[in-house]
């Protein structure tokens, strides 16, 4: 693995927490939009779909 796909894993090992505790302070802060877990499984979901592909190369 290249040192350029460490540095962005490490990144995204960083910053995808922080987003899924942001979105979930937002909806726990504004519960019409939706029930918090939900919110976060699915944030989760779309990082995932987007990191594996890029960890796997």
């Amino acid at each position: 693995m290249s040192s350029l796909a460490l540095i962005v894993l490490f990144i995204l090992i960083l910053v995808v927490p922080l987003v899924l505790g942001l979105v979930g302070y937002l909806v726990h802060r504004h519960p019409t939009l939706a029930a918090p877990v939900g919110v976060m499984a699915a944030v989760a979901g779309v990082f995932a779909a987007f990191i594996i592909p890029i960890a796997v190369r």
